[in-house]
């Protein structure tokens, strides 16, 4: 039985697994952060740049999540190639 990796790229690419995992494991950590610095009795000015850092790339984590992907017509499926 042979494999066709072309159609096997093409299907793993329309359902974006990686950036989908990426997007979920900020979320996590997120949440994580946020649940350590709402924990601390008296942040510092240091802890709260971490925070306020890690909480601004969550924007430009979310923009290349909505930018990445098919370019293609519309369709899922679709390499971009009319």
């Amino acid at each position: 039985m042979k494999i066709d990796w072309e159609a096997w790229r093409m299907r793993f690419d329309a359902w974006r697994i990686i950036p989908r995992v990426l997007i979920a494991l900020y979320g996590w950590m997120c949440y994580t952060v946020a649940d350590w610095f709402m924990s601390l009795p008296e942040p510092s000015m240091s802890q709260v740049t971490f925070v306020s850092t890690v909480w601004g790339a969550a924007a430009a984590w979310f923009g290349f999540y909505v930018n990445s992907g098919n370019k293609g017509t519309g369709n899922a499926a679709s390499d971009g190639k009319e």
